[in-house]
């Protein structure tokens, strides 16, 4: 069988996306997965080692852009539809599978066009905008959370939970325990600014537990270089890269994560049992970071600091709280697995299999 997977932009559509793939080539021998992006997504660099064949359209985004900016999409709309036809006339899929992103639209449109089954996976609590119109085009709807089914026809919704790649879902059945109270610390695939600044805010105040800390810390591009001197700086012991790709060993070796509170993330956090500093991206459509990390809150799951709170002392404090008491970290992993559901790319395959075999 073969299946298009279609989106990205951010990490939070585009590793949902993966975990699907990888699934979907266990599931048969001879199966193939394709993604279809734009090179303005992370899709473009990640995917770029070659595990997964990537096609490009020239998808624009609607939401948050200016009149002209949408008038730009708009335009652009027939032809990254085209464009999308053109590979899927090519490629043959049994079935499209949109995940979120600007070209899961176009796609998803095209496949109709073409009469292939048709199939979108919502992460976050709330609906986005793409996936709510694509709800009236699409055969089989696949949602994160109970809460998000009254978005979308009771009869073909399910809540499968937010796929997460295997490499991560392994590393929540181990830990790797260092010398050092080791805190991760990201936000998002693209780094997060404020993030980044609080924590070297932070250091300020943790100098007493310097020799028995270590960061890992993923910045984004932008912040690299004053991140990696700004521990340097203050002597603590850090591993700094713009980006991480070899998350699942990080997460093995964290005791403690500082992040946003992304869908896919929380999901991560989830399967790997990890406590956590949650951060919500105050921008969020619908606050839906924001949504996120108060359900993990009121079920003792993880704790928050909003961003307008966010500082450097109050960080540090956070983290110290950690540190001194192990007891209350591990009530919290053992909370936040409650949440976790492994198995939802396995569900998702299934429900394709069934759509397309009738």
């Amino acid at each position: 069988m073969r299946c298009v997977i279609a989106g990205g932009g951010t990490g939070g559509h585009l590793f949902p996306g993966m975990a699907v793939a990888e699934t979907f080539m266990e599931r048969e021998p001879g199966n193939e997965v394709l993604f279809i992006g734009t090179e303005r997504g992370i899709e473009a660099r990640v995917l770029a080692g070659g595990k997964f064949p990537l096609k490009m359209i020239h998808a624009m985004p609607i939401k948050g852009r200016s009149i002209t900016g949408k008038l730009r999409a708009l335009w652009s709309l027939p032809k990254s539809v085209g464009e999308a036809l053109n590979i899927l006339k090519e490629f043959q899929p049994q079935i499209v599978l949109g995940v979120g992103g600007y070209a899961s639209g176009p796609a998803v449109l095209a496949a109709s066009l073409l009469r292939i089954k048709r199939a979108i996976h919502e992460q976050n609590v709330i609906s986005g905008m793409t996936n709510r119109i694509l709800k009236r085009l699409s055969q089989r709807i696949f949602v994160s959370f109970e809460e998000t089914k009254r978005y979308f026809p009771g009869g073909k919704t399910v809540v499968t939970g937010n796929p997460i790649r295997k490499e991560i879902i392994a590393s929540g059945a181990s830990r790797e325990k260092g010398d050092r109270f080791t805190v991760l610390v990201f936000g998002g695939s693209a780094g997060a600014h404020r993030i980044n600044m609080a924590m070297l805010e932070a250091l300020d105040s943790l100098k007493g537990l310097k020799p028995s800390l270590r960061f890992i810390h993923q910045t984004g591009k932008e912040d690299f270089d004053p991140v990696s001197k700004g521990y340097e700086e203050k002597g603590f012991e850090a591993e700094v890269a713009p980006f991480i790709d070899e998350m699942a060993r990080s997460y093995r070796r964290a005791d403690l994560v500082v992040c946003r509170s992304g869908a896919s993330t929380v999901a991560e956090l989830a399967v790997c049992g990890k406590a956590s500093i949650l951060i919500p991206y105050p921008y969020a459509a619908h606050q839906h970071q924001l949504i996120n990390a108060q359900k993990l809150v009121d079920r003792g799951a993880a704790k928050m600091i909003r961003d307008d709170e966010l500082r450097g002392p109050l960080l540090s404090e956070t983290i110290r709280h950690f540190f001194d008491h192990p007891e209350e970290r591990e009530k919290m992993e053992e909370a936040i697995r409650k949440i976790g559901r492994p198995k939802a790319a396995e569900e998702i395959v299934t429900h394709c299999y069934q759509l397309v075999r009738g």
